[in-house]
């Protein structure tokens, strides 16, 4: 199971950023996790899967910015080991 947590950063929030995320992982599949506002005005992803194709996939579309307006000007992506999520959801 590979798990990541990212870190987007530039136009991020106001700009349906967190429902692309959400919107993203469903539509490529097999990929569970949360994704949030965090106060500084950057936008933490904690994703899961199975297989490191989707997740590099999965990467590579948030790098672009998942909605017309967003604009990842940074995307901080690491290793990391959570608690497993049984599905993906926008948390607050």
């Amino acid at each position: 199971m590979q798990k990541v947590r990212m870190i987007a950063q530039g136009r991020v929030q106001g700009v349906g950023f967190r429902w692309g995320v959400y919107t993203l992982a469903l539509e490529i599949g097999g990929i569970t996790g949360r994704v949030w506002n965090n106060d500084d005005g950057t936008v933490e992803i904690l994703a899961q899967t199975d297989s490191s194709a989707t997740m590099a996939k999965f990467i590579q579309e948030i790098r672009k910015g998942p909605t017309p307006f967003s604009k990842v000007t940074y995307l901080d992506v690491q290793m990391s080991n959570f608690s497993s999520y049984s599905d993906f959801k926008v948390a607050n």
